[in-house]
């Protein structure tokens, strides 16, 4: 039987992507599926406003999501540092397109999580970028000029056709069609993968360095 493919969208700026990520790659051995991972920049500015335009009423849910935020990172272990300004990830999600033609997807997405919520990565530096790649594995090579014209052209792509599905945030995964999205909907989603599929086992004596999970999983 092929795999089951889920599709997840994430954007490098979301507290709760970043929290997404160990339980989706957990899917991949639960449930024999494969996990085609998208990128999908948020707008901030649309719906909660600038930093320096915002109300009251705009910043009460900003404090509270990464109030939350933090709290759910520290049963994990994660550390979530509140951005000291809104970033705009786009250059980020054209990394991990570039990552995943070159086969380096994994670590690509680790580190740009785990140092962008430490505050050890400038998301919206070419550079720093580049940087990851090379240390994920990639040939840079091309990279400069792929973020500045084929990456951009295909993130737009991406973009409008999330817009398509019904994509507005991330976490956002994606089965047959069906959308759930936030990491509290996992459960959902697992429940459509039992309709079709029972969950596999998952082997007790797998050396750590074939679990495709993260590393700080």
């Amino acid at each position: 039987m092929p795999k089951r493919e889920i599709t997840v969208y994430v954007d490098y700026k979301s507290p709760y992507a970043y929290l997404a990520v160990c339980p989706a790659y957990a899917l991949e051995i639960e449930y024999d599926a494969r996990l085609n991972w998208l990128p999908y920049v948020l707008q901030i500015p649309l719906y909660l406003g600038t930093v320096e335009g915002r109300n009251d009423h705009q910043w009460r849910p900003v404090r509270y999501s990464y109030m939350d935020a933090r709290r759910l990172a520290n049963r994990v272990g994660l550390v979530v540092r509140g951005p000291q300004k809104i970033f705009d990830s786009s250059l980020a999600a054209i990394g991990m397109l570039f990552a995943k033609a070159q086969g380096v997807f994994k670590r690509y997405n680790d580190v740009t999580f785990e140092r962008f919520w430490k505050r050890e990565l400038d998301i919206e530096d070419p550079l720093a970028i580049k940087a990851v790649l090379e240390e994920a594995g990639a040939d840079t090579a091309a990279f400069l000029d792929y973020q500045k014209e084929e990456g951009r052209s295909e993130l737009e792509r991406l973009t409008e056709h999330a817009h398509k599905l019904g994509v507005f945030g991330v976490p956002t995964f994606v089965l047959d069609g069906e959308l759930f999205w936030g990491h509290e909907r996992l459960d959902l989603l697992k429940e459509r993968l039992h309709q079709t599929e029972p969950p596999a086992t998952i082997p007790t004596d797998r050396p750590r360095g074939e679990d495709p999970r993260s590393r700080w999983c």
